[in-house]
């Protein structure tokens, strides 16, 4: 990797706030020569920390991050934030073409479409077809999506780290937790409230497949938003290509 400040030392940028980004962090400040920092957009009051300096907050846009980059000078970045943080992506992809710093995004395999799972492009699309799905829906969308289902008659289990943003739906109940949830917790709580649809966004990765396996199994709809376009810049799957990446760019 080159560049660096006048001691030689690399400043890499994580854009985190993902399993994938605190164990790249991780690795990254294991590296000669490497300072990592981890940025998280503060939506979460109590959120994981990666190792290492951590920033909290935004950039103030495009913009913002592009003369953040310049002055801090950062020799690359890696977006390794949520498959459907589509925003800061789009803000890391302009930023860096601005200020001529390398961007990698390391974004965990999408599940494959199951057979029986109804396919949604966005959150207004799932709403739109759980009407005549099923009457008790389990919505694990995230608590910022909440809103688009504020307008339908159904019984809904909203679950998330932090409360919900409002409007929430007129019948519903919230359950606070952080995950991993494994799968007998996942298979208890359908149980539990009854659910006969699941609404979920294609997340990926292992840890948040268990809700999944668990409506296969009780015979649960599932409704799966498909992720946003990917962003047209290098990308990669996995932590050891991220950190081979890191090595070599800047």
């Amino acid at each position: 990797m080159s560049g660096g400040d006048a001691t030689g030392v690399r400043r890499v940028l994580v854009l985190g706030g993902t399993g994938e980004a605190r164990e790249l962090a991780a690795r990254l400040g294991a590296e000669p020569g490497v300072r990592v920092i981890s940025s998280l957009a503060g939506r979460v009051r109590d959120p994981r920390l990666p190792e290492g300096e951590v920033r909290i907050g935004g950039f103030g846009g495009a913009d913002g991050l592009a003369a953040w980059l310049s002055a801090e000078g950062i020799a690359a970045v890696v977006d390794a934030t949520h498959p459907f943080a589509a925003a800061m992506t789009a803000h890391a992809v302009a930023a860096c073409a601005t200020s001529g710093v390398p961007l990698l995004v390391l974004r965990r395999p999408a599940w494959e479409p199951e057979p029986d799972w109804h396919l949604a492009g966005s959150l207004d699309e799932a709403a739109a077809a759980l009407p005549g799905l099923g009457e008790r829906i389990f919505l694990s969308t995230g608590r910022q999506g909440v809103a688009r289902f504020a307008h339908l008659d159904l019984w809904f289990l909203l679950r998330a780290v932090d409360p919900p943003d409002p409007p929430l739906p007129p019948r519903a109940a919230t359950v606070l937790a952080r995950g991993p949830f494994g799968l007998d917790a996942e298979r208890a709580l359908l149980r539990e409230h009854r659910i006969d649809v699941l609404v979920t966004k294609n997340s990926g990765g292992p840890m948040t497949r268990p809700k999944l396996d668990a409506a296969r199994e009780l015979g649960v709809r599932v409704v799966v938003v498909q992720r946003p376009p990917e962003p047209g810049v290098p990308t990669v799957e996995q932590v050891d290509a991220a950190v081979r990446w890191v090595r070599h760019a800047g």
